[in-house]
């Protein structure tokens, strides 16, 4: 790899953490379906999403993002919201209660507005959501 193309790499990864960080929301397309927005935290190198099958959180059902496989992520312009970026994603889904499950819940648990359950918050996700990081390919 050239200086050139390792100056770019680094320019490209700055843009994706970045805007993901400043965007509440962003458009994730899987194998299935087409791209829906989605709340999300940025933490330790990937986009981070809770959700299940639209009770209660957000519905991920339909996109079809399973643990080793892929999809696009879409941000878009705080200001003005147009797309700024689009980058692949690998899939990993942390097992529910291991040490990086609870690291991405409790981030996303800072996050989670109007939830009705604040107190249960993780244990419910636990047993009845999944957890998913989108790292950048």
């Amino acid at each position: 790899m050239t200086d050139e193309q390792r100056d770019l790499a680094l320019f490209d990864r700055a843009l994706i953490e970045e805007s993901a960080k400043k965007s509440a929301l962003v458009w994730v397309r899987g194998p299935q379906g087409p791209a829906r927005a989605l709340w999300h935290v940025w933490h330790e190198g990937a986009v981070c999403l809770v959700g299940g099958d639209g009770r209660g959180e957000q519905p991920l059902d339909g996109l079809g993002l399973a643990d080793g496989g892929t999809a696009t992520v879409t941000c878009r312009s705080k200001d003005k919201g147009g797309r700024l970026v689009v980058w692949p994603a690998r899939v990993t889904e942390p097992a529910p209660g291991s040490e990086l499950w609870r690291a991405t819940a409790g981030e996303l648990k800072g996050k989670r507005l109007n939830a009705p359950d604040q107190e249960a918050l993780l244990e419910r996700w636990e047993h009845e959501c999944r957890v998913l990081r989108l790292e950048p390919a």
